[in-house]
């Protein structure tokens, strides 16, 4: 099922064409939480896309929410997020 998740989670956020994309479930986390029980996920998203290019924060996690849109009311309970241009992505990188 997390991988089918996952799976829906990538073909959403394909939208923004990401440079780079990792989704990681972390449902196993929350075992036990309240919002787990209903049996949607918790999910961990890291996005490098030009789309966030002079957009700040709040705005591209709304971009990020907005691809998502129904899987946050089936599969989703919770998600992080690290929105990233590509610029951004390299000066991370180069850091030590």
């Amino acid at each position: 099922m997390s991988e089918d998740r996952v799976s829906r989670i990538r073909s959403a956020l394909d939208a923004l064409d990401p440079s780079s994309l990792d989704i990681r479930d972390d449902s196993h986390k929350h075992a036990g939480h309240a919002g787990a029980r209903d049996g949607r996920g918790h999910f961990s998203v890291r996005i490098v896309s030009a789309r966030f290019e002079g957009l700040l924060p709040l705005k591209r996690h709304r971009l990020v929410y907005d691809m998502l849109g129904p899987l946050m009311e089936t599969d989703i309970h919770a998600v992080a997020i690290q929105a990233r241009t590509p610029a951004e992505a390299a000066l991370q990188a180069e850091k030590p």
